[in-house]
């Protein structure tokens, strides 16, 4: 008489569980997400060195989506869905690509469209975008930890560290620095220029030269009595900003360059802006191939004077 109810009960007990663990149970999408790799399959990288990183790490096939500033590879903006400029995000179109995360410099923004992503529970992680050797390292190995490929980010940290290494070495065996005027562009005749704790201050530093523009701090219009007070020796232009390295006549017409010793021996370089102020893995091959425009002695073994 006493066995029939604890069978009864065990039995109900029983079932219930056995309902408890059905709902519990996770879904096919829950279970594929707990089978992704760290930070998913569907990474939304927003900064052009983001990007590069990615890439040069083998993720290509786990980024959903770029910026428009992510122009290398230069397959990433034709293959990849493109979200816009990084600092003017629009939350909703990020949304609607399921992200299972996003990877942006700390510039990204406006800082309500972050909020908005960052409100879905989406990891959102902003980089710092330091202009320097370290802030290249740091960007390469924080995005080796979030994807969980921390031993290609430390190979590849590596040969960025031996790039900075040989700069530092090349510039060991430069005399006397050449003064270098980074020009933006030009806003109504007058030059935009890369002053102190800019990303061109950094590169043209890393390159071996001196900034003719450190009497003022950012990107800011320059006058023309500053400029030619400064005397650079060379100008430095993004390729793809509007004045392409065969225009040197035209920049070297401006009054606030007409006067400079840059004018005189028509020394005009030009690169590929992403390459030189993006700061990257590429940032050693940029201060590199700027070293060898300023000082073309140095590729021989010379003293650059």
């Amino acid at each position: 008489m006493t066995g029939r109810p604890n069978r009864s009960l065990s039995r109900r007990t029983l079932a219930r569980l056995i309902a408890i663990a059905f709902l519990l149970a996770p879904g096919p999408a829950a279970l594929a997400q707990a089978g992704d790799p760290p930070g998913g399959n569907r990474i939304v990288a927003l900064g052009g060195a983001v990007t590069e990183i990615l890439y040069a790490l083998g993720l290509e096939a786990r980024v959903a989506a770029v910026d428009t500033t992510s122009t290398f590879p230069e397959r990433a903006l034709k293959e990849k869905p493109n979200v816009g400029y990084v600092r003017s995000l629009s939350a909703e179109g990020i949304i609607a690509l399921n992200p299972t995360q996003v990877i942006a410099i700390s510039t990204a923004g406006p800082p309500d469209a972050v909020r908005l992503i960052e409100e879905t529970g989406v990891p959102f992680t902003q980089l710092p975008d330091e202009p320097s050797a370290e802030g290249v390292i740091h960007k390469i190995e924080t995005i080796g930890r979030l994807t969980g490929t921390e031993a290609k980010a430390e190979a590849l940290a590596a040969e960025v560290r031996r790039g900075f290494a040989d700069l530092a070495a090349a510039r060991e065996r430069i005399d006397k620095p050449v003064k270098a005027l980074f020009v933006l562009a030009m806003q109504n005749g007058r030059p935009l220029v890369g002053g102190r704790g800019t990303s061109a201050d950094a590169i043209l530093r890393l390159a071996g030269a001196e900034n003719a523009a450190t009497v003022i701090e950012g990107f800011k219009p320059m006058t023309d009595e500053a400029i030619i007070a400064a005397a650079p020796d060379v100008i430095v232009m993004m390729s793809n900003g509007g004045h392409a390295a065969g225009h040197a006549e035209e920049v070297f017409a401006a009054p606030a360059f007409a006067g400079t010793p840059a004018a005189r021996d028509r020394a005009l370089v030009t690169l590929d802006g992403q390459l030189m102020l993006g700061f990257g893995p590429r940032a050693p091959q940029a201060a590199a191939e700027l070293m060898r425009a300023f000082y073309p002695t140095l590729a021989t073994g010379e003293k650059a004077q």
